[in-house]
């Protein structure tokens, strides 16, 4: 009676598991899981998933600091990531910050071209295993000129997700426009809140201070996270049903 009773559990966690989807999170620092949570001023917008979206769906975060579109291909995070795909899965693809990186040669992509090519593979090895793509455009950084105009520092990166969004017919949602009204909604000057920038001693993380306007900080890393999730659900992708009411009645722009 008892091995049965263990054989049938076996096989329902064995169903439950082989249900229940995954999204897969690849990126670089802005999307990445932080250390000392508690302690650490600086959140990627990825870590903040969790709180905005039902338990329902298993979240994984690969996303590293640093990384490019060719370096998480290079050190086999890609092929960690792809082993693990099945059938129903959803994977965001956020890359654009490093690969911009030209003194970095195991970093850097033309845009045109690698990056491109490194993108369509994500998208197309996806699919393969039955799962679904999302790309999405890099969020902006804090660069107000003197004039309080925020200003590009990502040329043509976004540009090509766009393209091969539109080639490949593959959902897209632009964390460039939408963190682009965020940081001009807050203004030159309070925008630094979605950032890290503390004095010397204003934090104990940051003894020597803190001046960063590409990261962010936990409340600006939980608005972009909602962002990206309210955009998911105006265009009626599959994830929306995961998303939490609560997020997606948010006022934020």
């Amino acid at each position: 009676m008892r091995s049965k009773f263990f054989s049938f559990l076996a096989i329902f966690l064995m169903v439950i598991s082989v249900k229940a989807q995954t999204l897969f999170l690849i990126g670089d620092s802005t999307m990445s899981d932080k250390k000392n949570p508690e302690e650490n001023p600086e959140h990627g917008w990825g870590q903040m998933l969790p709180e905005l979206m039902s338990d329902e769906i298993k979240i994984e975060n690969h996303a590293v600091n640093g990384r490019s579109s060719k370096s998480f291909i290079g050190e086999g995070r890609w092929q960690r990531v792809y082993e693990k795909l099945k059938p129903g899965d959803f994977v965001i693809i956020q890359f654009g910050h490093n690969d911009q990186k030209i003194k970095s040669p195991d970093r850097f992509t033309n845009p045109f071209t690698e990056y491109r090519y490194n993108l369509e593979k994500y998208v197309k090895e996806t699919r393969e295993k039955g799962a679904t793509p999302i790309v999405m455009s890099s969020i902006v950084r804090r660069n107000f000129n003197e004039e309080g105009t925020l200003v590009d520092t990502h040329g043509e990166y976004p540009l090509v997700v766009r393209m091969v969004a539109k080639d490949l017919d593959v959902s897209f949602i632009d964390m460039q426009w939408l963190t682009e009204q965020l940081e001009v909604k807050f203004g030159a000057e309070e925008s630094a809140h979605l950032h890290l920038h503390f004095k010397p001693g204003e934090v104990a993380y940051y003894p020597d201070g803190k001046s960063d306007n590409t990261h962010l900080s936990e409340k600006g890393a939980t608005l972009v996270a909602s962002l990206a999730l309210q955009e998911i659900a105006k265009k009626d992708l599959s994830l929306k049903k995961y998303i939490k009411e609560s997020t997606l009645k948010k006022e934020i722009l």
